[in-house]
């Protein structure tokens, strides 16, 4: 409704408040704004504050893009891992002026450690992760700006959010195990329209059922693992895609990775690992033998498919799904 959405703004605006300066920041827009993430993040958000906003047409073409760049004294750039990492690998990036820079905010799928590292390192700032959902209006959590170095936290709730963990009993799980990430709070949606029998599946007593699998540490910092939905099952262990991408991204020559689940008719699954590659020379011998440097045995890709490039969503979310199927 325009009242979770309202209340999301608000939400937001009282953590990144201590650095948006009104009428002066310069926002770059390179998703799509008919999506949630860069409707709140960057359309309402720099409306709110009268900041200036960048709108690159075609963030695909990377080249273009960098080339935009060099022409403003841009602050802020929210964006996805895809992008960020499509920045760092294009020609030309590095030798931007980062001077007015502030921050990048990473939303809409896990930001890699090897991209905020390397991120950290070419533009001397910290990106900032934050995590949400459609159903959320869309934030639910985020980093404060102050942070030194990337954590792989998603942050703390934002303010009159509340956050639960529960396995699958219902019960809520001990500080440090994981559990599936429920949220009450003011951006949380009314309902699906029209679709009662969805909305009652997802929402119980005002809560909302992320489908998200999560830990929080003592700090209260948020950690996400995996979408549910996405876990693999190898011999009864539960292997989540994200530690394997990650670990792939780590290598030089991976551009980027997908990791899904297989049948396999003795371990029930097995990780297939789709690649992109710089190197025409990797091998998925290669690959597998960095993996087992890094993983546990049963979460060690059993199959490397190299590909051009891997399927995404018009924000640049990797679709797992099309890879399975």
């Amino acid at each position: 409704t325009h009242r979770n959405m309202v209340a999301n703004l608000e939400q937001v605006s009282g953590i990144l408040e201590t650095v948006i300066e009104e009428g002066k920041d310069f926002v770059v827009t390179a998703l799509p704004l008919y999506h949630i993430f860069a409707l709140l993040a960057n359309c309402l958000m720099f409306v709110k504050y009268g900041c200036k906003n960048l709108l690159i047409t075609n963030p695909r073409d990377m080249p273009a893009f960098v080339s935009e760049l060099g022409k403003y004294p841009f602050t802020i750039l929210p964006g996805v891992n895809t992008l960020f990492n499509g920045l760092l690998n294009t020609p030309g990036f590095n030798e931007l002026d980062f001077s007015n820079f502030k921050f990048g905010l990473g939303g809409g799928m896990a930001v890699q450690r090897p991209v905020a590292e390397k991120w950290e390192k070419i533009t001397g700032t910290v990106l900032l992760e934050g995590y949400g959902l459609t159903e959320c209006s869309p934030v639910v959590a985020v980093n404060p700006p102050q942070i030194e170095a990337y954590k792989g936290a998603i942050g703390m709730p934002v303010p009159s959010t509340d956050i639960k963990l529960l396995d699958d009993d219902g019960n809520e799980v001990a500080k440090g195990e994981a559990g599936e990430l429920w949220v009450k709070g003011p951006q949380v949606m009314k309902g699906y329209l029209n679709r009662p029998e969805a909305t009652e599946e997802i929402l119980k007593d005002g809560w909302l059922a992320t489908g998200d699998i999560a830990t929080v540490d003592d700090e209260g910092y948020f950690y996400i693992v995996d979408r549910k939905k996405d876990m693999i099952l190898v011999s009864g262990f539960n292997v989540f895609p994200n530690e394997i991408e990650e670990v792939a991204a780590m290598h030089d020559n991976v551009v980027e990775a997908a990791a899904v689940g297989v049948p396999h008719e003795v371990s029930g699954e097995v990780v297939k690992l789709f690649v992109v590659r710089n190197d025409d020379s990797l091998t998925p011998e290669a690959v597998i033998a960095h993996c087992r440097s890094h993983l546990t045995g049963y979460k060690v890709p059993k199959q490397v498919v190299f590909k051009e490039d891997l399927p995404k969503t018009n924000v640049g979310k990797i679709l797992r799904r099309e890879l399975r199927d």
